[in-house]
């Protein structure tokens, strides 16, 4: 069975040839202007499960995520707190956090997470070409691509370009040919409006005292690059003219995702993605989880609460493309499913690590089970990512584990190992639970919720709760880690 997935931009399912030997994977990413969330984490962890998968099939993945650190969100943080004197400042921090976030979930690392700021260079290369080729004009200072001269325009969105809405700030739309054109650059710093529009300190109704943001030299003069052409930028800096697979959230499908297709491809003339995956949103009742609603659970503090098996249980209990629900029930059945699933590899690895298990033994109904178990899993995985049936049949080898255990000694010994090495390949590398860890997986998972816990312990400090993250430290040092404090931050050592 060859693996097929649901492509945005046909409308139907497309499959992923087991003869490319190397598959590039482009995911939107983060603007760094609060801490990730949930929200944000379910589209890591589906971009991570479809590199594992792809891996797991004999593909060479180069997986590429961008980082937004230049937006007016960020901008608007700047002077929230003492040493946020810039935007830069104010992404360099939650940048930080973002990554500690992706270790502390077991995401598999990137070829590299590029960030815009270190772009502009390229960003700049890019929007020229697109005004050499007529595809875009310059208006007092700024450019701005022109929607109708690009055929394609509104096919991923399926719309057309009398359904399409005026795009960008108010102030904009006068130097625009037509409103539904989008900013590649813009001059200036950021317009008080839009900073006004997310800040959240004192001096929010002042427009003398708001942060402009970083601005750099162009041909068209000083400004900052549009929020659409970084991506484009970035992508193909890294992975070519055409990507393979472009991963991102499906409310970013109009406009960010349909104005990278017409930039890219109006500047190279080749297809921009073969194919478009977008994943559904994370739900809090009838409403996305978001950081401008409140509604949100922090990445830190969910890995705090239920670690970082339950989580993925959790996301592995609905597929890629369809909505998902966060709820205190929700979390307790990911927390039973994934006890059930620990409690049944640790059964197999006892069973076969002891003196009873027996070369002269056979036993066919374990052995078909770990045959069929994973034949379902694989049918289930190529089959447009279907995680929760691909665990189901996780569950079901866990109880024909317990099924032959359970009869009594002697045991089968390579029927248990072959369910070992299942659980290890398909739980574990497949889908990133803690299933076959060594022992040096075991010190680094250590490590990094040590690290998690001094990050957070450094937020309560720098909020004020001093009480908090003294009782932060003393946990971990009843744990035998001790924890001191310098002027390079907190540094910590296993007694």
């Amino acid at each position: 069975m060859t693996l097929s997935v649901t492509d945005t931009l046909c409308g139907e399912r497309v499959e992923i040839s087991d003869d490319d030997a190397e598959i590039t994977l482009y995911v939107c990413g983060l603007t760094v202007s609060d801490d990730a969330h949930l929200g944000h984490a379910r589209l890591w962890f589906h971009a991570d499960t479809l590199h594992r998968w792809l891996s797991y099939r004999g593909h060479d993945v180069r997986h590429v995520e961008n980082v937004t650190d230049v937006n007016e969100k960020i901008t608007a943080r700047v002077g929230e707190r003492d040493d946020w004197e810039t935007e830069a400042d104010v992404a360099r921090h939650y940048t930080q956090s973002v990554l500690e976030d992706m270790r502390g979930l077991n995401l598999k690392r990137a070829e590299v997470y590029p960030r815009v700021s270190e772009h502009v260079p390229e960003i700049v290369a890019l929007v020229e070409r697109l005004i050499d080729r007529g595809y875009a004009y310059e208006a007092n200072g700024s450019v701005y691509f022109d929607v109708t001269e690009f055929d394609d325009y509104g096919a991923l969105s399926n719309q057309t370009l009398d359904d399409l809405e005026a795009q960008g700030e108010p102030d904009e739309r006068s130097e625009k040919r037509n409103p539904a054109d989008f900013a590649l650059w813009k001059a200036g710093g950021v317009a008080p409006a839009a900073v006004r529009e997310h800040a959240k300190h004192d001096h929010a109704d002042d427009d003398d005292a708001l942060p402009t943001g970083q601005t750099w030299e162009s041909p068209w003069g000083e400004g900052r690059p549009g929020w659409h052409v970084e991506c484009s930028a970035m992508s193909t800096t890294h992975l070519g003219d055409t990507l393979d697979v472009h991963v991102g959230g499906r409310d970013l499908v109009f406009p960010h995702h349909e104005n990278e297709i017409a930039q890219s491809e109006a500047a190279t003339g080749e297809t921009f993605a073969r194919r478009w995956v977008h994943t559904g949103l994370l739900q809090t009742g009838d409403d996305k989880m978001s950081s401008s609603l409140g509604n949100f659970f922090t990445v830190s503090d969910a890995l705090a609460e239920y670690g970082v098996d339950v989580i993925r249980t959790f996301y592995l209990g609905a597929q890629y493309r369809g909505e998902q629900t966060f709820s205190a029930d929700a979390m307790e059945e990911a927390e039973a499913r994934w006890d059930r699933l620990r409690r049944a590899y640790e059964t197999a690895v006892t069973a076969c690590d002891d003196a009873a298990a027996l070369s002269t033994v056979t036993d066919e109904t374990l052995r078909s089970a770990v045959a069929d178990e994973r034949t379902a899993f694989e049918t289930a995985m190529d089959d447009d990512l279907d995680v929760r049936t691909a665990y189901n049949a996780l569950l079901d080898l866990g109880t024909a584990v317990e099924t032959h255990v359970d009869a009594g000694r002697p045991y089968d010994y390579r029927g248990l190992r072959r369910a070992v090495e299942a659980f290890e390949a398909l739980g574990g590398e497949v889908f990133g639970l803690s299933l076959g860890e060594t022992d040096g997986g075991g010190v680094e998972l250590a490590e990094s919720l040590v690290e998690l816990l001094l990050d957070v312990r450094e937020r309560e400090r720098d909020a004020g709760n001093y009480e908090r993250a003294d009782e932060l430290r003393d946990d971990l040092a009843a744990i035998g880690v001790t924890v001191e404090d310098g002027d390079d931050g907190p540094t910590y050592r296993f007694e």
